[in-house]
């Protein structure tokens, strides 16, 4: 069963790491999300969950006007060839959410540690930084050291790199 919001929040508590979550309805693309934007200031986040033919997967977190080449990004993140899309039953297994919702914030449900966790260096320049609470009826916003020491704190070390084309 994946860890809900609420378990997220009490997980970032136990660190005392301060959050602000606001509800807002089901947004499930960045076009869905900008509408938000005199709401929730800070970076905002495009999320890709993406698999090798060996079967690794990746979660790259990304600033969400950035475009990144899926053609070339493999020779940046270790993949084994061209990289795709995970399945979203992937997705919910490792991650515990569903498309739309992807968020660095899933890595609490990779108990396993079968994702590797990549950053944009360009994301961690924002004061803030905002991405879903495991649910796309939400965004929370967290200082970007604060992200990454969540991130640590699930036993996963992200890799700060560019890439954005």
């Amino acid at each position: 069963m994946p860890i809900t919001p609420d378990d997220l929040f009490a997980f970032l508590a136990g660190l005392d790491i301060p959050v602000t979550t606001v509800t807002h309805p089901p947004l499930y693309t960045v076009a869905d999300s900008q509408a938000l934007r005199g709401e929730i200031a800070g970076g905002h986040t495009k999320n890709l969950f993406l698999k090798d033919r060996k079967d690794q997967y990746f979660l790259l977190t990304v600033e969400e006007e950035a475009t990144v080449d899926l053609k070339t990004i493999h020779t940046r993140i270790g993949a084994a060839g061209r990289v795709s899309f995970g399945r979203p039953e992937a997705l919910m297994e490792l991650l515990g959410v569903i498309p739309g919702a992807v968020t660095a914030f899933g890595v609490l449900n990779d108990t396993q540690k079968r994702v590797k966790v990549f950053i944009d260096e360009a994301l961690l320049a924002h004061a803030v930084v905002n991405a879903h609470p495991l649910t796309n009826e939400a965004t929370t916003s967290i200082a970007p050291q604060d992200l990454l020491r969540f991130i640590r704190a699930t036993g996963h070390d992200p890799s700060i790199l560019k890439l954005s084309v």
